[in-house]
């Protein structure tokens, strides 16, 4: 038999006075660097109206929380448990989230709608919301994105309200005129933290390849973490892929893109690549290679050559990679490219 598409619960949308969880399931970076955690709290509180908690781990001192990985996962549970909180939020990622999943229940998750969100290493978090029947969002954790310098960037910020407070359709993803930076600095330093990182002019997103508008539902997520996510229990059955439209992002690591290309050979084996209504990219993070999005983008033209799949569309340089400000997507959403216009819609609401 056929396996059938998944399900997805959409969760009912934030309100002012929420609570919001704050777990830590990959790096314990609130434990790491507290000034950097301190600030996003203060900002998400700010920028949304919502309270926002610990767990019982999630101030941890890292060490700990790395050999601790059940304890993570209990912690996410009982958020997911807990009726008086409204949503949870991802304190930052890290690189090995994968190891909570044999502690995860989907029972519980499904069981409590609610608003997951986070990037990066919580990709394979959101593959267990996904198969758990939850749409999760990808967007900014507590200490990459909400404790922005100087303040959370309005293109952040107005993204975030669109998919988890509105109940009306996403719409149209506006073009990021404010600039992006994947600047250093140092979390620690409170007079760096008020303090603006420089942004670089943004190119608007361009059609790599093919024709006309396309539909399909969103999955996807950071490149190097769907690696490790691949063929475990977590991952999305052969129905959940096809009409997809892939988004995919790589992390500050910034794999070479001879390893894009490994990984997307692997998915045209899989016959997830053919399936496929459309690819999205986002704007990796260069790490001072100026030639690293070129390079990227050239490997995705050519695997989906190889694969005859030419008139597959590919929409690149979107915000919700490595870099900021930074879009936040909701996981199976009926979105739409547009390749003539070179723009993304989101056709649904994230939340109800």
């Amino acid at each position: 038999m056929t396996a059938a598409r998944t399900a997805l619960i959409k969760p009912k949308r934030l309100q002012p006075g929420d609570r919001i969880a704050a777990v830590s399931p990959s790096w314990g970076g609130p434990g790491t660097v507290p000034e950097r955690y301190g600030a996003g709290k203060r900002q998400l509180e700010a920028a949304l109206g919502v309270e926002v908690v610990e767990m019982a781990h999630t101030l941890a001192p890292a060490d700990w929380v790395a050999g601790n990985p059940k304890a993570r996962a209990e912690d996410l549970m009982a958020a997911f448990a807990d009726p008086s909180i409204a949503g949870i939020v991802a304190s930052i990622g890290g690189e090995d989230s994968i190891r909570l999943l044999p502690y995860l229940d989907r029972e519980v998750i499904r069981a409590n709608p609610k608003v997951f969100l986070g990037f990066s290493d919580t990709t394979s978090l959101h593959m267990a919301c996904y198969t758990a029947g939850l749409a999760s969002f990808y967007g900014p954790s507590i200490m990459a994105g909400f404790a922005e310098n100087g303040g959370m960037h309005d293109y952040t910020l107005a993204a975030l309200r669109k998919a988890l407070i509105e109940v009306a359709p996403i719409g149209e993803i506006p073009i990021n005129h404010e600039g992006w930076t994947s600047e250093r600095t140092d979390w620690s330093a409170p007079a760096v933290q008020a303090q603006r990182r420089v942004l670089r002019p943004a190119e608007t997103p361009r059609v790599l390849q093919g024709e006309g508008v396309v539909r399909g539902h969103l999955l996807g997520g950071c490149a190097e973490v769907l690696e490790m996510v691949k063929d475990t229990a977590w991952w999305p059955n052969a129905a959940d892929w096809r009409g997809a439209i892939l988004f995919l992002e790589t992390s500050e690591d910034a794999p070479p893109a001879h390893f894009i290309r490994y990984w997307l050979r692997n998915y045209a084996a899989k016959g997830i690549l053919g399936g496929l209504a459309g690819i999205l990219l986002a704007r990796p993070d260069p790490q001072g290679d100026e030639g690293y999005r070129a390079r990227i983008e050239a490997a995705v033209v050519d695997v989906l050559a190889e694969a005859a799949l030419t008139e597959l569309p590919v929409l690149s340089g979107l915000d919700f990679g490595h870099t900021q400000p930074m879009l936040t997507l909701p996981f199976g959403a009926i979105a739409e490219i547009d390749c003539a216009s070179a723009t993304l819609r989101v056709l649904e609401a994230g939340v109800v």
